[in-house]
């Protein structure tokens, strides 16, 4: 595939991509990552060094599965995928900001914004492994850390569904003002990002724009072996 992952990032259509997420919460982006690129950032999970912690879901009823945050320095292709979607993602976190009256504390560079997290003790970083064996699964849960949070993150699809795995649908549910929650699921397809929202998301109401609620999650893996890489784009306290 011609190009680095960061070039695919700056090549995507970012407007129309920002209409689908203001639609519907989500869009799925074009391939960010290869086959062989795929390979690469999923075989990362066997080397214990790169990471900072690993968290068994079923101990914290978090759900069923395994998943690991990145120590710093973060591997070369994490890195550099963080980097170049942050400045892509930052007009619709101020537009959603704007249209919801709050304040939108981000600056121009993602280093600039880390250390503000820093600064307000959210040192740890979040970029994230997670593995699903046959039978795993995610509860619906909201990547908050701590008080500075950025609205939006992806998650890159690192198998293949339908081959690598079945089921572990990508789920996110949002809360409506007033009416009942809409679900929606998502089969991520190998190489290709998916942005949502971290926490809420602006929707029309009558009284202007209004903040839905939204958490996210992973459907039951019926078989095989899955791997997503996340893009968490506050630190941790």
């Amino acid at each position: 595939m011609i190009g680095t992952p960061a070039e695919r990032v700056d090549g995507a259509d970012w407007a129309a991509l920002a209409l689908e997420i203001g639609e519907h919460g989500s869009a799925l982006t074009p391939v960010l990552l290869d086959p062989a690129e795929c390979a690469e950032v999923a075989g990362l999970y066997e080397e214990p060094e790169l990471f900072r912690s690993t968290v068994d879901m079923a101990r914290h009823r978090f759900g069923s599965g395994e998943y690991r945050y990145f120590r710093t320095p973060l591997p070369a292709p994490v890195a550099a995928l963080r980097e170049a979607l942050y400045p892509r993602l930052l007009p619709i976190a101020r537009d959603w900001a704007a249209r919801l009256g709050r304040p939108a504390p981000w600056p121009e560079s993602l280093g600039e914004w880390l250390e503000q997290c820093h600064a307000a003790g959210q040192t740890s970083p979040t970029p994230l492994l997670l593995r699903y064996r046959t039978g795993d699964w995610n509860a619906l849960h909201r990547d908050l850390y701590g008080e500075l949070v950025f609205p939006l993150q992806v998650v890159i699809g690192l198998d293949v569904p339908g081959r690598d795995y079945t089921g572990g649908e990508f789920l996110t549910v949002e809360q409506r003002f007033r009416s009942q929650s809409r679900g929606t699921s998502v089969a991520l397809p190998r190489g290709h990002g998916l942005v949502f929202t971290t926490r809420d998301r602006p929707v029309r109401s009558s009284r202007g724009w209004s903040a839905a609620p939204v958490r996210h999650g992973v459907s039951t893996v019926r078989s095989g072996l899955r791997h997503t890489l996340g893009l968490v784009f506050h630190d941790a306290a």
